[in-house]
């Protein structure tokens, strides 16, 4: 068995079986930007929804969140993003080509070979756009270069509504948009994209031992969507290299086919964020390092009911991508199986839970009355367990629909064939080892249940 080891691969794969495009591709596409097809949007989808019930549905200390994308900008500069949120620009003389300053490997340009580059630049990673009729320099707004500080903004919100207490956390999947100078390696780095962003509130002085706790729980996270902790190594951010909000960060580091890089980051934010967004700490009897806010008219900040005291929480951050989530899963999932005499075959391993198709349910002979009847009766049957999506494969060429479900990686595929029509059983089979059993068609919701949801 092979896994990919080249990302030419997965991005064929992906292009031949629909689950990624290039966005704007019959113009000639648009650099960092994808699109997905039918397969991958149902893959991100199921991704997203592992994330959001381990986070929200299977934990009583949190609560879910859909801010809006766009920003006021007032927002984004007592964040800091303003000031900080920026990458060294530099531009060859030569060729006139951008890139990087931090990832220039030589002092030459990767491009055409000269060294004839500027000097680094700083260049704002965030996309601004007009709000309102008149366009001017005072009406504008910023696509959010991250879910967080919705979250922190929504605090007293949250509170208030749900007359939650410490610790508890908001959670939100949704789109962030970075500028990036050079998005590269397919979906890894791109100017438009998902997050899945966990905001945990703490007590301060707890806060490490959280951050510990959401490290370990995020490693096991992802061994249940079948990146396994084998495969992924933890990076302790030295601290000369930290975000400029953050008193620690633990990245996730996981070996994409172009190189070891961050999978996922779990940050220490202290009370950087909510103190930031708080009223002047002259005007509050509460205590934050940080609070300078003189146009923030909020209190973010948590009432002790026995004490009375209000308390700034410190903040524990779990914040993955969705699309390198994807790429990750999607890496390990694909194998090539040597079959002997020549033959092999590709296989999406997924686990079933993330899978695009859940079963696909084939007649043995393509337009025929009774087993296409059949086919279709029990398709919909299945489709009735909100499971995910099962597919009436009408072709009537089972092998080649056999190898086709096995490379977009549906566990189940079911054979109605023509025992089925004198004793109501079907052809089962399975996508890892391959192996046929008959089974009642009656014993099916059950058997698809027990496969999907473990």
């Amino acid at each position: 068995i092979l896994t990919a080891k080249t990302m030419e691969e997965l991005v064929a794969l992906c292009k031949r079986r629909g689950f990624i495009f290039q966005s704007n591709e019959i113009y000639g596409g648009l650099q960092g930007l994808y699109d997905y097809g039918p397969l991958g949007v149902e893959l991100k989808n199921n991704l997203k929804q592992a994330w959001w019930r381990s986070m929200v549905f299977d934990r009583d200390d949190v609560e879910g969140l859909d801010a809006s994308i766009l920003t006021k900008p007032s927002v984004l500069k007592f964040s800091g993003h303003e000031d900080t949120f920026t990458d060294p620009l530099v531009d060859c003389k030569e060729c006139n080509s951008r890139w990087r300053a931090d990832q220039l490997k030589t002092p030459n340009c990767p491009s055409c070979g000269s060294s004839n580059l500027t000097d680094p630049r700083p260049f704002n990673l965030m996309f601004k756009t007009s709000v309102g009729p008149v366009e001017d320099s005072d009406s504008f707004a910023y696509l959010r270069p991250e879910t967080a500080q919705h979250i922190f903004t929504n605090f007293k919100n949250v509170v208030d509504s749900t007359s939650k207490s410490l610790p508890f956390g908001i959670a939100q999947i949704g789109k962030a948009f970075r500028n990036e100078i050079t998005p590269r390696n397919f979906i890894f780095r791109v100017r438009e994209f998902e997050q899945m962003e966990l905001e945990f509130f703490v007590i301060p002085g707890s806060d490490e031992d959280w951050h510990k706790e959401w490290v370990e729980s995020r490693l096991a996270w992802w061994a249940e969507q079948g990146v396994p902790k084998d495969n992924l190594e933890l990076y302790h951010v030295p601290s000369d290299e930290l975000a400029h909000y953050s008193k620690a960060t633990v990245d996730i580091m996981y070996k994409f086919p172009h190189g070891l890089e961050e999978l996922e980051g779990i940050a220490n934010r202290t009370d950087f964020d909510l103190g930031s967004h708080s009223k002047n700490q002259d005007e509050l009897d509460i205590n934050s390092s940080v609070m300078e806010n003189k146009e923030s008219n909020s209190r973010l900040a948590i009432q002790d009911q026995e004490t009375k005291k209000w308390t700034v929480p410190y903040v524990i951050e779990p914040s993955a991508g969705v699309d390198r989530g994807v790429l990750a899963v999607l890496n390990e999932a694909y194998k090539v199986e040597d079959l002997g005499e020549g033959k092999s075959r590709t296989v999406l391993a997924l686990r079933p839970h993330l899978s695009p198709i859940k079963a696909a349910v084939i007649p043995l002979k393509k337009n025929h009355e009774g087993l296409v009847g059949i086919a279709s009766d029990i398709k919909k049957n299945l489709q009735k367990l909100r499971l995910g999506r099962i597919l009436l494969e009408n072709t009537g060429n089972i092998g080649k629909s056999y190898r086709r479900h096995d490379e977009i990686g549906t566990p189940l595929c079911i054979t109605v064939d023509f025992e089925t029509l004198e004793d109501d059983s079907v052809t089962i089979r399975d996508r890892d080892t391959m192996e046929q059993n008959r089974i009642k068609i009656s014993d099916l919701p059950k058997y698809l249940e027990n496969l999907i949801v473990k």
